[in-house]
């Protein structure tokens, strides 16, 4: 005696993962059928695991509705603020010459903090520098209050200096 049941499984992958065995099809329901797995290599990367399964959602809620494609998104307003300080500038040449420049000195100087950061005596003086010019200001200029609050003046007219405000 045969059995006529005419249930359709559809099995992603048999491999375990996380030491745990594959999850097996309910044997009730006449049609069982799973989303498609990410590729094996994004296991062990769950935001990458994450983000396929978001993109096949996607596919999945489009052909639901009978979408061609889904919709696109604007634009954020920075980007577009962005884009019309560019349309602006009229030497985008000189603007992409300084931003390149500012790259390869930002790159340069990480190269020389590192290098400094290698030498055996140097970061040792350099921290006990920087906590002793930090006791110095504590003590010269929040420790009392007549010099607290012309510190905060101090800071309040650079403030005011810089923005042009009164």
């Amino acid at each position: 005696m045969a059995s006529t049941s005419s249930a359709l499984t559809i099995s992603s992958s048999s491999t375990l993962l996380d030491a745990k065995p594959p999850r097996q099809a309910p044997s009730a329901s006449p049609q069982c059928v799973t989303l498609p797995t990410p590729p094996l290599h994004s296991y062990n990367r769950p935001w990458k695991s994450a983000t396929y399964c978001r993109k096949v959602a996607r596919n999945v809620m489009a052909m639901a509705t009978g979408e061609a494609e889904v919709a696109t998104t604007e634009t954020p307003e920075f980007v577009k603020t962005l884009q019309e300080a560019w349309d602006k500038v009229d030497d985008k040449y000189a603007v992409s010459s300084l931003a390149v420049a500012g790259v390869v000195a930002l790159w340069g100087s990480f190269g020389l903090i590192s290098a400094i950061d290698r030498l055996p005596l140097i970061p040792g003086v350099l921290e006990v520098v920087g906590i002793g010019y930090t006791g110095w200001f504590a003590y010269k200029n929040i420790v009392f209050k007549p010099d607290r609050e012309a510190l905060v003046r101090k800071i309040k007219d650079t403030y005011n200096e810089i923005l042009g405000s009164n």
